[in-house]
């Protein structure tokens, strides 16, 4: 049986800028001033993928690898290059209009608010622009009053909020007119640990019960984990990964195994032993006196680590946790800044070819 047909379509999506040169010290930058030299810097490089409908797909990628260049050109705000896209069967930068008709929005630095209205007011404009029917609006506004405590916010004029307030409204906001898609990129700055999991609780609602579809970009592991269930990783403006949030887990370069023993040995010794008969692997104590082993996929499978240690351990417990995923984003992260550009991405199908 074949999944939910896509709502996002990107095909061979790029964009570049013209960037002006500046020449070093005073006479370059006078001699700027009269012939000026530009290059083109590729934001986003011929980038092909496709969301299904109903999805919750987290675009993960560190700083400047092309994810809010791709965004915008998903929400309208930016015309590709070359390239093109489709939201809900819309070309956003042609149709502009349309498309935002069938999604919201969050951006940290833009508002779809108006600063100097009250949130309510804005919420009112928002119900003419979209045309929202009253036992739709009135459902949502009791839904944000009950999650988000919008009510709180009164009467104050948007400009004197408080960047959580102002989050909470934005969030509100963005779902107001039932979108069919949300792009959200770092929804939950600014908020307390209560309010987060109410924006997890609200989003995933809408998800399950309306069928939205959810694009989350974010440095927040917990936003991620609480609300994707895939992953697109994005590394200069390429697409290196997508698939369930599993498979990125599975892609990790280094698994662990934690087991306690029976054997007489100081904690030293069986340090040592380890990392003596598994080169490549590092042994340590945890908190509760476990013995943990941290060792590279490509050189071990947790089928020959588990073997070792029965052979050489009387083992009274062992088990091997999944993959972390605030280590596996750690090392996207780091990947970006290597000389090659590659990040610790690798494909999931190479993982634990001879696991247990």
């Amino acid at each position: 049986m074949s999944g939910p047909d896509p709502v996002i379509i990107a095909e061979s999506l790029t964009k570049e800028f013209r960037v002006a040169e500046r020449r070093p010290g005073l006479l370059g930058s006078l001699a700027t001033l009269f012939t000026r030299e530009h290059r083109l810097v590729r934001a986003v490089d011929g980038v092909s993928f496709q969301i299904p409908a109903g999805s919750r797909t987290a675009y993960i990628g560190a700083n400047g690898a092309g994810k809010s260049t791709t965004i915008k050109m998903l929400t309208g705000i930016m015309t590709p290059t070359s390239g093109r896209c489709l939201v809900a069967g819309v070309e956003p930068y042609r149709e502009r209009q349309r498309n935002a008709r069938s999604i919201g929005v969050v951006f940290g630095q833009r508002s779809q608010l108006w600063w100097d209205l009250s949130v309510p007011d804005s919420f009112r404009i928002l119900r003419r622009i979209y045309d929202i029917p009253e036992p739709v609006y009135r459902r949502n506004l009791a839904l944000y009053g009950d999650l988000l405590d919008i009510d709180a916010l009164g009467t104050t004029p948007v400009r004197q909020l408080s960047l959580g307030q102002r989050m909470r409204a934005e969030i509100a906001a963005s779902l107001l007119h039932d979108p069919a898609v949300v792009f959200w990129d770092e929804p939950t700055i600014g908020l307390d640990m209560v309010l987060k999991e109410a924006v997890r609780v609200l989003v995933n609602r809408a998800n399950r019960e309306l069928g939205t579809t959810v694009v989350l970009t974010s440095h927040d592991i917990g936003d991620i984990a609480a609300i994707c269930d895939t992953a697109l990783v994005v590394d200069r403006g390429r697409v290196v990964h997508q698939g369930t949030l599993h498979d990125l887990l599975r892609t990790a370069d280094r698994r662990s195994v934690t087991f306690d023993h029976r054997d007489p040995l100081p904690v030293s010794a069986v340090l040592e032993r380890i990392e003596r008969g598994l080169p490549g692997a590092r042994a340590g104590e945890d908190e509760g006196g476990r013995v943990r082993v941290e060792y590279p996929v490509e050189l071990f499978t947790s089928r020959q680590v588990l073997a070792f240690l029965l052979e050489h351990f009387d083992l009274t417990d062992c088990y091997a946790p999944e993959p972390d995923l605030e280590d596996v984003l750690r090392r996207v992260y780091e990947g970006a800044g290597d000389a090659g550009g590659s990040p610790h991405v690798r494909p999931a199908g190479r993982a634990e070819s001879g696991a247990a």
